[in-house]
């Protein structure tokens, strides 16, 4: 499965184990790595720097040759902690930061000077434009299947798009739970794929037992929007608790937005009142089950190991 991703990192197979913020850490990459595909830790999963560079250096001594980890920032105004958290991943080193939800030039050129590659989440055409015209190394396309915070267009629709207009390599993200859903991304064009949901329900995911049999007893049907959790409409699982509080933003959260002077701070306290709910429901036995996944949860039939999980998706 030679593509242009398995020869920018040097992996086996076309596949990189997304980030997921609570789900991913330092036990899965690793298992991703000596599996060969990549693997990818949101850096808002560590509440401190020294934790982050403790990450970063474990991973690094359990490296296999041919094996390659990367970490995600958040690079809005939202995430405070995002300059520092770039400063300590380029002074350890990684092979690649995936960026979201904010423009990547100042990551890209940091980044690159210490020898770490860029990929960067877009959902249209105009920014994988720009991104491309940044020095992005790679173009993550998410797509209307994506679990989290997703895009608009269909998996076909947005690969052939960018393949058609960009000539850096894109890797798909949404709607892969199995080998065959990537066999259709590489045929849309696709030079990779991120997959995410499926780990959720992985031995080594460090979230509830509830959280990781939801995404067995669950399915894509059961996969809703909601603007309730950053600011930023992101799917969840509709449990009874999803169900009561609704989906959409209360009334006076949409007028706050509407407002200039003020739209910048409600979104910053709604992404951290939303990170907390989200950080309790996967962590810890609560009635608020806000559990974030994505529709290729429709594959996950069994609590499996990570391991386990590649092999479903490489044979």
């Amino acid at each position: 499965m030679t593509t242009k991703l398995t020869e920018l990192l040097n992996i086996k197979y076309p596949i990189i184990q997304a980030p997921m913020f609570l789900v991913s850490n330092v036990a899965m990459v690793t298992e991703a790595m000596n599996s060969g595909i990549a693997g990818c830790i949101p850096a808002l999963n560590y509440r401190t720097l020294e934790e982050l560079r403790d990450a970063l250096k474990t991973l690094k001594a359990a490296k296999p040759e041919g094996g390659a980890f990367g970490f995600n920032l958040i690079v809005n105004k939202s995430n405070i902690k995002y300059k520092n958290q770039l400063e300590v991943i380029c002074e350890v080193g990684c092979d690649f930061i995936i960026t979201s939800l904010g423009s990547p030039e100042e990551t890209i050129k940091s980044a690159h000077q210490a020898g770490i590659k860029v990929f960067c989440d877009v959902v249209d055409l105009k920014f994988a434009k720009k991104v491309e015209g940044l020095g992005a190394d790679a173009i993550i396309a998410v797509n209307n299947e994506a679990g989290g915070h997703r895009g608009d267009k269909s998996p076909k629709d947005l690969i052939e798009e960018l393949k058609a207009h960009c000539d850096i390599p894109i890797i798909s993200a949404g709607g892969v739970g199995r080998k065959s859903d990537i066999d259709t991304m590489l045929g849309y064009g696709a030079d990779g794929v991120s997959v995410g949901s499926p780990f959720i329900a992985s031995i080594e995911a460090q979230v509830t037992e509830e959280y990781k049999q939801a995404c067995v007893d669950y399915g894509a049907n059961d996969i809703v929007m909601t603007e309730r959790i950053s600011g930023t409409p992101c799917t969840v699982i509709n449990t009874p608790y999803v169900k009561k509080i609704g989906t959409k933003q209360t009334w006076l959260e949409s007028v706050l937005n509407k407002n200039k002077k003020l739209k910048k701070w409600v979104k910053m306290i709604r992404f951290s009142i939303g990170m907390n709910a989200t950080k309790n429901a996967a962590t810890k036995a609560t009635y608020k089950t806000v559990w974030v996944a994505g529709p290729s949860i429709e594959h996950t039939t069994d609590i499996l190991s990570t391991k386990e999980i590649i092999k479903r998706l490489i044979t």
